[in-house]
């Protein structure tokens, strides 16, 4: 796949710095996770599920990864904006699952895909615990068609 093709979910920019890439000039594969990550955490920050003073401040902001799986199809070679693209493949009672592209700002190539599961804790317990009707709405905005 070379263009990103999806109309559903969320487009969030991310900047890639210069301390961003390997020896060879390319965008190092381990920062790939982490401007994912970054473009998931604003998404739901801008809708005030985030934290404060090292607090959440819903009880779904209390997450973790539980599964990442990525797929490279085309180096980055520069510093620069480029888009996370990313959406919900499936939203459980305690998990969600994300699917995600790292495209070129113009969405023109498609760097990398993958997949994400994120499972909501209990904090006191930190076994998985049920996404909060707030946080379902919210992420049903983002639920692939």
């Amino acid at each position: 796949m070379t263009t990103a093709v999806h109309t559903y979910g969320a487009v969030v920019p991310q900047a890639v710095h210069f301390d961003d890439l390997d020896a060879m000039g390319v965008l190092h594969n381990s920062r790939y996770a982490v401007l994912v990550e970054r473009a998931i955490i604003v998404w739901w920050s801008e809708r005030g599920v985030t934290f404060t003073g090292g607090r959440p401040t819903t009880p779904d902001a209390f997450n973790v990864v539980r599964e990442y799986q990525i797929t490279f199809h085309n180096p980055i070679r520069s510093t620069g904006d480029i888009d996370i693209r990313f959406w919900l493949d499936h939203m459980g009672t305690t998990s969600a699952e994300y699917g995600f592209q790292v495209t070129a700002a113009d969405g023109t190539t498609v760097y990398a895909e993958g997949r994400r599961v994120n499972v909501r804790l209990d904090p006191a317990t930190m076994r998985p615990a049920p996404w909060t009707d707030e946080g379902r709405a919210l992420a049903a905005t983002l639920l692939r068609p």
